[in-house]
């Protein structure tokens, strides 16, 4: 049996050599006699593998041929010789790949080594990488920095590209540098990858990446190395799209703009919540970065900032929770106060940097419409040139030269959109509105329609972090970027179950004219004298009622009751007359009343040692010659 499935692959290990595998496997089942091969040993690189094969040869009796003789794996000398063979065989592959290691290193250390170049780069006629002469490739790797320079987010260079219609190039693995590149719209991983790729930056280098093998799974698994551990680091080893301190503030940026995930990580980039410090706020207790939680207020969003770090390691409150809404209205004074106007020149710059903005979309778009036009062009070369008789090949060429026209009608109405837009320049009065409302920086920042994203960047610019404390105010400490501090406070605004409560002064106000008034009376004084509702409006019957019930204020009743008023029934009781002739002589006035509702009812202070007394009962005493004191008709009330 010939076993030739392993023909070009590495002897170092077994599992993707089904040949070996299959040998080794009838060498078990003792189906094999004699295994030959001109040098045996090098059947495996790998001297595990190899002596599992010699173990196995040994306890079913198969004997090894190669060039220099025969040997009997079960013969102690035989298998010594061929375990020292196993070991050479192993040892030379290491050689080997140590020859090739140091190789590639010499050559990367000259800079001479030849990688998959990026987009946007080529081979010259020697080894030197020069960049593409296509200028459509060109011009979108430069408005590719361009944007993320001005946006400062690899997402918002998407959108702007997506946006505007444009495309990115981009090669597929091992194609050959002379095929033009594929234009396809730019994704957010394809932009990470040319951002972090330093060799934009004009440097070579190698081994920036580290690949490791899974034991488990047996796939390669590779990881970033920090700039201080790459194997060769040559700067302006070549034309750069951006020079490399450019290069490390982007990275900076980018780690910037990362998740929050890690000490190292501290904001991301401006979003489009109201949060005026969105990724600067950290915990004045623990240190961590925290986060924004929004809730509805008045038809809007308000912010409030959160330390939930280490919430979340241990399933616990979080550390720190701040209403946002004072800090950043006392954050934005602060800015206001700190930065000056800016001047007319700087608002030129600004409208040179929109027209340049806009010209360069345009010039993109009229250059993918030229190449359009060129592949169309080729395209009708090659179908007028083919025999007519030839359908099969005429309709291919035909279909190509159809979908090259269509490219162009497609090509040629975006770049007239964009043209069109971008003669919509501003009038005189719109640059002088816009130069006055520059200059008043206030006015600017105050406006409504200036977007949240923008008042960040304006922060970001001038501001470093803000630490935040929780005391009996809100203690804001301010770093700016030069390295000077502010500290400010900001009050603590009420709990939302505080907003509607009735004030103190109103309560005590309430229970002093609660003894001896009713509701609506008390609501005509309380209106009188100005005083009103938590939500401003007149007080009334219902809510005094409401506020008694809720404070368990007593009314008047309860404040007579404790005066020795007494109601009908006990007065009735006392005067022995019945509770009918007690409310006509309250309504009569021989009693004293003391009313406490609106319905009329009362209670009754009770009379002194003399108290009115019915007809009958008088003209009875006088016929019964009593004393006649019980007869005098004035009631007599104790001082």
């Amino acid at each position: 049996v010939v076993v030739d499935e392993d023909l070009g692959l590495s002897g170092t290990s077994a599992k993707e050599r089904q040949g070996f595998q299959k040998m080794v496997a009838e060498v078990s089942l003792g189906r094999v006699g004699l295994v030959m091969g001109l040098e045996v040993s090098r059947l495996a690189r790998n001297n595990a593998d190899w002596q599992r094969l010699l173990e196995l040869c040994a306890m079913t009796e198969t004997l090894i041929l190669d060039e220099d003789g025969l040997y009997d794996p079960s013969s102690f000398n035989d298998r010594l010789l061929l375990g020292l063979k196993g070991t050479m065989s192993e040892a030379e592959i290491h050689l080997l790949r140590a020859r090739l290691r140091g190789g590639i290193l010499n050559k990367a250390r000259r800079g001479e080594l030849r990688l998959p170049l990026p987009v946007g780069y080529v081979h010259d006629g020697g080894e030197k990488m020069v960049l593409d002469p296509d200028e459509r490739v060109r011009d979108s790797v430069r408005h590719l920095f361009v944007t993320f320079d001005r946006t400062g987010s690899a997402y918002a260079v998407v959108r702007e590209f997506r946006s505007k219609g444009l495309l990115f190039p981009s090669r597929e693995r091992g194609a050959s540098p002379s095929k033009p590149p594929c234009w396809l719209p730019l994704d957010h991983h394809r932009v990470l990858e040319v951002l972090h790729n330093p060799r934009y930056a004009g440097a070579f280098v190698y081994g920036e990446t580290r690949s490791r093998k899974d034991p488990i799974t047996g796939r390669y698994v590779t990881r970033r190395l920090p700039r201080e551990e790459w194997t060769v680091f040559l700067p302006g080893s070549h034309v750069p799209y951006v020079p490399w301190p450019q290069y490390l503030r982007n990275q900076e940026r980018l780690t910037e703009n990362a998740a929050a995930h890690g000490s190292d990580r501290r904001h991301g980039p401006p979003r489009t919540g109201p949060a005026l410090l969105q990724g600067l706020v950290v915990c004045g207790r623990c240190g961590n970065r925290m986060t924004v939680r929004y809730h509805r207020r008045h038809a809007g969003l308000a912010p409030t900032y959160y330390c939930m770090r280490e919430g979340i390691e241990s399933a616990s409150a979080p550390c720190l929770v701040i209403p946002g809404t004072g800090v950043d209205r006392v954050i934005g004074d602060l800015l206001l106060e700190s930065v000056t106007p800016l001047h007319v020149a700087v608002t030129e710059e600004v409208f040179q940097e929109i027209r340049a903005r806009r010209e360069e979309v345009v010039r993109l778009h009229r250059e993918r419409l030229e190449q359009a036009k060129h592949e169309a062009e080729v395209a009708q070369r090659r179908f007028l040139r083919v025999n007519p008789d030839n359908r099969l090949v005429a309709d291919t060429l035909e279909r190509e030269w159809n979908g090259a026209l269509q490219q162009v009608r497609k090509a040629k109405e975006e770049c007239e959109k964009f043209s069109h837009e971008e003669q919509k320049t501003l009038t005189p009065e719109e640059e002088t509105r816009i130069r006055q409302a520059i200059v008043r920086f206030r006015e600017v920042w105050e406006d409504p329609r200036t977007p949240f994203e923008d008042r960040k960047r304006m922060v970001r610019l001038l501001l470093e972090d803000v630490t935040l404390v929780r005391q009996d105010e809100v203690v804001a400490k301010v770093r700016f970027k030069g390295g000077a501090t502010v500290e400010l406070t900001v009050p603590i605004l009420p709990a939302k179950n505080e907003w509607f409560r009735t004030p103190e002064e109103t309560l005590a106000r309430i229970r002093e004219l609660s003894k001896e008034m009713t509701a609506d009376a008390m609501a005509l004084r309380l209106e009188a004298e100005g005083v009103r509702s938590v939500h401003g409006r007149p007080f009334t019957r219902t809510s005094i009622h409401q506020l008694r019930s809720k404070y368990r204020i007593p009314g008047p009743r309860s404040y007579w009751r404790s005066q020795g008023c007494l109601t009908a029934k006990e007065m009735a009781a006392q005067l022995k007359v019945t509770a009918d002739t007690v409310e006509r002589w309250g309504r009569e006035g021989k009693l004293k009343t003391r009313s406490y509702d609106e319905k009329g009812r009362a209670v009754y202070e009770p009379p002194g040692e003399v108290g009115p007394v019915k007809w009958s009962n008088l003209r009875k005493a006088k016929v019964d010659g009593q004393n006649p004191s019980v007869a005098l008709p004035e009631v007599q009330y104790a001082r």
